[in-house]
């Protein structure tokens, strides 16, 4: 029973299983089809970005300009198509290019400057949303372009285009994550930093890298709001970030550092999104939402905090139980 607990995969799978039970019970709608896919195209910007803020947590740091940042972004891809008729092609690229060298700059900011990142993102938080309202007087910019809506809304053989982006970079992340010197370092620093320093990894270089994944995993996020409503706008991405956090979190990525595991925040995401669709469905004020939203972090981070207590208490429940 304690190896069970102490999977990585399993307390995150069985968490969205029972939200997605009690939500169904509470609703016939749930099961829909037409919710489902709604559902599914809803996960996808926020479990894109958690990948981004999950690769910054395992590095022992936090990423809060993530919602912010995908405002600045969607404005600013709305600028090139719109107003400078920049073909598509070219304007998506920038983009991302945009996102890594923004996130690059809040981890060189950080590392090298020694500020924490908390400091460092929450600036960057207020920093970007005011950019983003410097564009077109704070203004939404709509209409951007015509083959940008199938980015989001196109489909392969009947499946849905977000299901190719998820699948491609969760691969990619759990790859780089298991299996390349980058994820090995990335854990490493979060895990116990003196001795990654001993072992020769230049620490600052590698908490700069995360930021720079989790910038351009935000500009993914961002390219794919703009898709998904056809315009750019300082208001968008707004609790972006405590979402992509929370689907972090709930999906066992430890705040402290060096634990966690990049495809159990995908199951954190649905869990945030699935929880979120339910109380719509129920008509549940956007107050509310919010408030379960906090509570769904204090909680997940509560379990993280106590997690060798309670399975230290698991272990002995169970040889008492063997010795009966």
């Amino acid at each position: 029973m304690k190896r069970i607990f102490d999977q990585q995969l399993i307390g995150p799978f069985a968490a969205m299983i029972i939200v997605a039970t009690v939500v169904m019970l509470t609703t016939e709608r749930f099961l829909n089809a037409g919710n489902l896919s709604n559902l599914f195209l809803q996960v996808s910007i926020v479990a894109l970005i958690a990948i981004g803020a999950s690769i910054v947590i395992f590095a022992a740091g936090i990423d809060l300009s993530s919602g912010s940042m995908v405002a600045l972004l969607t404005m600013i891809l709305a600028e090139l198509l719109k107003n400078l008729g920049l073909p598509l092609f070219l304007a998506v690229p920038m983009i991302l290019l945009i996102g890594a060298l923004l996130g690059l700059m809040l981890g060189i900011i950080s590392s090298y400057g020694r500020i924490p990142s908390f400091i460092t993102t929450l600036a960057g938080l207020i920093a970007f949303r005011g950019l983003a309202l410097t564009f077109n007087n704070g203004s939404p910019i709509f209409s951007l372009d015509p083959g940008l809506e199938p980015i989001f809304y196109g489909s392969i053989l009947g499946i849905p285009m977000p299901f190719f982006y998820l699948l491609f970079f969760y691969s990619l992340a759990a790859f780089i994550m298991n299996y390349s010197k980058l994820g090995r370092e990335i854990y490493a620093v979060g895990g116990n930093p003196a001795a990654a320093v001993l072992t020769g990894i230049n620490i600052k270089s590698v908490q700069a890298k995360t930021f720079a994944i989790a910038g351009f995993m935000t500009a993914v996020g961002a390219i794919l709001m703009s898709a998904r409503l056809n315009s750019g706008s300082p208001n968008y991405g707004q609790t972006l970030e405590l979402q992509a956090i929370a689907a972090a979190v709930v999906g066992g990525t430890s705040l402290a550092g060096g634990r966690g595991n990049i495809l159990a925040t995908l199951m954190g995401a649905m869990t945030i999104v699935i929880v979120q669709n339910g109380l719509n469905l129920n008509a549940a004020p956007s107050s509310v939402q919010n408030v379960v939203l906090g509570v769904i972090i204090l909680l997940a981070v509560g379990i993280d905090m106590w997690r060798q207590e309670i399975s230290s208490l698991l272990g002995k429940i169970f040889k008492m139980g063997k010795r009966r």
